[in-house]
């Protein structure tokens, strides 16, 4: 049973359609979220740099946020055992950001607002929003979905040279064998392979 489920783990769908949004797909996002309100760019943008799910990113609150650090410590909620929190870097602009909209740093030493939800809409309003955003960006088919940012994080892990195993503790995941579809994706360097087998006139 556990060797079929790792056998239908992947990031493609039945039809061979990509599950994750691709690089340019990202930039698109990140493009149609600056346009957004703050609320939802900010939501869009952590969801698309540290790899959380809905649920999870909806989890934080100002004690989750590490700004010194540079990290969110995000509790893993797809798992068995309860309280499984795992550290995700963030991009520094990001961070300064949220401190900026939702005054992390003053929350964090108030005992009301620091265990606080930073941003207090249900899930379904989250992925109405992504979807949203999405729709804006251009992005359209399978990878149109809350669930594309989190492969999308793990594809451009990847194409970045980040290690399995450092991927794997970003995630979340119980088994290195989950973590490991994502570096099935064709990364940059066998396009440059490809590039050289082409040659100048690509081969024509």
């Amino acid at each position: 049973m556990r060797e079929r489920l790792y056998e239908g783990l992947t990031l493609f769908n039945p039809f061979g359609h990509r599950k994750y949004i691709n690089a340019g797909e990202r930039w698109r996002f990140i493009e149609a979220a600056r346009r957004a309100p703050a609320e939802i760019r900010l939501f869009c943008l952590m969801l698309l740099w540290s790899g959380a799910r809905i649920s999870e990113g909806l989890a934080l609150t100002p004690l989750s946020i590490d700004i010194e650090s540079g990290a969110a410590s995000i509790h893993t909620l797809k798992r068995r055992k309860r309280g499984i929190v795992r550290q995700v870097p963030l991009p520094p602009d990001l961070l300064e950001e949220l401190n900026i909209e939702f005054g992390l740093t003053a929350a964090q030493h108030d005992p009301e607002l620091a265990n606080a939800r930073i941003w207090r809409f249900s899930r379904t309003t989250g992925w109405r929003y992504v979807k949203a955003v999405m729709a804006t960006a251009g992005i359209i088919g399978t990878p149109a979905m809350p669930k594309g940012l989190r492969h999308g994080f793990g594809v451009n892990a990847t194409q970045s040279n980040v290690p399995v195993h450092l991927l794997q503790r970003w995630f979340g995941h119980a088994s290195l064998r989950t973590t490991g579809i994502y570096y099935d994706v064709m990364r940059p360097e066998e396009r440059a392979f490809a590039a050289r087998m082409w040659g100048t006139k690509s081969g024509l």
